[in-house]
């Protein structure tokens, strides 16, 4: 059996652009977001992705929804188990507010956060789930930085080095035990958008 899957991170909202940890709040996409999910989509369109199932937070299903649009990649479904990672005391809060009530050290406080291993169970019975009902098809994943990330990196066995990227897509390929990372943290589709507007 061989498993693909292609994770992509929600558009940015207005939190993002505002510096606002977002965690499990329901906060919808920015113009910008909604742009870059459709650029996302253009670059999706005619590739053999047989769906697409996202977080149940609006910003990755709206994400999902205009990507689905586009390609005709059908949405199969929302699933809470893709929701961001918890992210208790500190969800809503600037970086400024997080140092004024914690500290510089705010990222060592006892705030309530979701811990990797909880995280990482929800991942599992996700997986084993569409695993089962989508036997050695190619799914695409919408869902949040916080979640993505650790799932990646339980799954090669190393921290990633970067930052994952608004719309960023990567692709990761199960044959028997063994995964390989066959894209990683991508965002060419906005890159190419980018230099276009500078007349590249």
């Amino acid at each position: 059996m061989m498993t693909t899957i292609g994770f992509i991170r929600h558009g940015t909202t207005e939190w993002n652009l505002a510096g606002r940890m977002q965690g499990q709040m329901d906060t919808p996409l920015a113009e910008v977001g909604r742009q870059q999910a459709d650029r996302l989509a253009a670059r999706l369109k005619g590739e053999p992705w047989d769906g697409l199932i996202a977080s149940d937070l609006q910003r990755a299903k709206e994400t999902a929804e205009r990507i689905a649009a586009v390609t005709g990649i059908p949405l199969l479904r929302v699933d809470s188990r893709l929701r961001e990672r918890s992210f208790g005391l500190i969800e809503g809060t600037t970086q400024e507010e997080r140092i004024a009530r914690w500290g510089e050290q705010w990222r060592t406080a006892d705030v309530g956060m979701e811990p990797d291993e909880l995280l990482l169970q929800r991942w599992q019975s996700f997986l084993n789930d569409i695993e089962q009902e989508f036997a050695d098809r190619k799914l695409l994943i919408v869902s949040h930085g916080g979640y993505i990330a650790p799932v990646i990196e339980s799954i090669r066995r190393q921290t990633l080095d970067t930052h994952l990227m608004n719309t960023s897509f990567t692709i990761l390929q199960r044959k028997g035990t063994n995964w390989d990372c066959l894209l990683l943290n991508c965002t060419a589709h906005l890159e190419q958008d980018a230099a276009k507007g500078q007349g590249a």
